[in-house]
């Protein structure tokens, strides 16, 4: 084991949620240990969703925007300043029947864990479901989004397409049309699977057309988004869409493999939390952010939610005898 001591918390997670956990915790003087993830395309990464974003104009406090990264990096050096100590690797088991509780970073398979905490806080996010193109890598943020309530304002009076046919899909249909002069639902039957309140709401749209029985097949452009090639499904046919912005809204899928069989899940995989709190149904086991939010999943609401984790586990650890 790295290190025998019991921590008193975890922090699994280092997006805004993981990480506004942190600069709380440690300014409570509870020593956070934050276990940011690794490096890759998805939530795990260090930074979480907002690593993958450009512009952030709707984040309080910076009038004139801010990248994701350098937002991310702020919250960071926050947490640090006041004390928390970051451990880069990504959490392949844990063990919820503590407290303490257990966390393997690395081998799962190993007897001990590698740290053990009196409380765990989950923060490892969601991530978007993508339509598994090469260029999505290249052009997310760059033309190409999954959030029309961050990103629509950059598209004003321009032609930009929604994948999907779900509530979501119809959801950010209806709000690009604010700004957009035209939207086009891709989507690949010939009807949506939408409520019929979300399906009506479109149609009556006059902004929105729809391109049905249609797939994605490419996403054009190298340094920003030029077009989408599409195929029709009953015809064969290909052809290219010219938009500017294109956004997936084939649903999120949110990180929780690692707790499964140990925490309650929704039906659609999110942890579930207590009414206005962030406590699991384990003593000492919080969650905040995208890892237990289906409905906002902004990062404002992040943070927001790891700060209610961090209160949480400390007013926890004191009643407990561990603060």
């Amino acid at each position: 084991m790295i290190d025998s001591d019991v921590h008193k918390v975890i922090i699994i997670g280092s997006g805004p949620a993981g990480l506004t956990a942190a600069i709380y915790s440690a300014r409570a003087n509870l020593n956070p240990l934050v276990i940011e993830g690794e490096p890759s395309s998805n939530s795990d990464q260090p930074g979480g969703q907002l690593m993958l974003t450009t512009d952030v104009e709707n984040y309080p406090g910076f009038p004139e925007g801010v990248m994701g990264p350098e937002l991310m990096v702020k919250f960071r050096e926050q947490a640090q300043r006041f004390g928390a100590h970051m451990l880069g690797g990504k959490v392949s088991r844990v063990d919820l029947s503590g407290p303490p509780h257990g966390v393997w970073v690395g081998d799962p398979n190993t007897p001990e864990p590698t740290y053990r905490a009196w409380a765990l806080i989950l923060s490892t996010g969601a991530r978007s479901i993508m339509l598994g193109l090469p260029a999505e890598e290249r052009l997310i943020g760059h033309g190409l989004s999954t959030c029309a309530t961050c990103d629509g304002f950059f598209f004003r009076d321009q032609h930009i397409a929604v994948v999907g046919g779900g509530d979501s899909a119809m959801e950010e249909a209806n709000f690009l049309t604010r700004f957009a002069s035209k939207v086009t639902v891709i989507h690949r039957r010939d009807e949506l699977r939408a409520s019929k309140i979300m399906q009506d709401r479109a149609f009556a749209n006059e902004r929105i057309e729809f391109l049905w029985n249609t797939v994605v097949t490419d996403i054009l452009g190298e340094d920003t988004l030029t077009g989408v090639k599409v195929r029709n499904v009953v015809t064969d046919e290909d052809s290219v869409l010219d938009v500017t912005g294109l956004f997936i809204a084939i649903g999120h899928r949110p990180n929780t493999t690692l707790f499964e069989g140990q925490l309650t899940l929704t039906d659609t995989g999110y942890l579930v939390t207590q009414p206005d709190s962030s406590r699991t149904e384990i003593e000492g086991v919080f969650a905040s952010g995208d890892v237990q939010d289906d409905v906002y999943r902004q990062a404002v609401t992040a943070a927001g939610s790891g700060c209610m984790a961090a209160i949480d586990a400390e007013r926890w650890l004191e009643a407990a005898g561990h603060g």
